[in-house]
């Protein structure tokens, strides 16, 4: 059985794009407890690694892939917004600017652990306030890191530079290759059902 370490549904409907049978299981564990002991760069590898080692020990038989992601905006974690003014204040930040987002992943399998990290470049418009507040109450982006989800079909990306879908939270590309052993074609949003 393949076991994805997670409750967010974005990552399993990518996951789906490469992997068919799997089931999820939420990690339990608080996966903040290296916040305040390593640099915001270094904290998606040892969140996903305390993901997915958590899920390993209760399915010790199983394969297990659990994955964390940050957005860093002048090196400054850029987290999930906890209302619209948080919100508000996250995308006046990022309007205009780039910032890295950072995915790590974690994949056990049978005496077998691949740990990497993959790093994606994100331009932004600029944005008016009109289009800051016409783009919250459109998508509520309050369970996104960041305030935004790069699949909302709402004009605020100039451009990226790297994997679409380490943006959206799950490095598909990479995984394929280093877990599976195989190459599949970048992902963009039209592979996006």
């Amino acid at each position: 059985m393949f076991i994805l370490a997670s409750a967010s549904p974005r990552r399993k409907q990518l996951l789906k794009e490469i992997i068919h049978d799997f089931v999820t299981v939420v990690p339990m564990g608080d996966e903040n407890i290296y916040r305040s002991a390593l640099a915001n760069k270094d904290l998606p590898f040892e969140e996903s690694r305390y993901k997915a080692y958590q899920i390993k020990s209760v399915y010790p038989h199983e394969e297990v892939l659990a994955c964390d992601t940050m957005v860093l905006l002048k090196n400054e974690a850029l987290g999930k917004p906890k209302d619209a003014q948080e919100a508000k204040e996250m995308l006046r930040k990022e309007a205009g600017q780039k910032q890295v987002v950072l995915s790590s992943y974690t994949y056990l399998g049978e005496r077998k652990e691949i740990s990497r990290t993959v790093k994606t470049i994100v331009i932004f418009r600029s944005l008016s306030d009109e289009q800051i507040e016409e783009y919250i109450q459109k998508f509520e982006p309050f369970d996104k890191a960041g305030a935004y989800g790069i699949q909302d079909n709402y004009p605020l990306i100039e451009r990226i530079e790297g994997s679409y879908a380490n943006v959206m939270g799950l490095p598909i590309e990479d995984i394929a290759y280093h877990v599976l052993k195989k190459k599949i074609p970048p992902y963009s949003l039209k592979s996006f059902s």
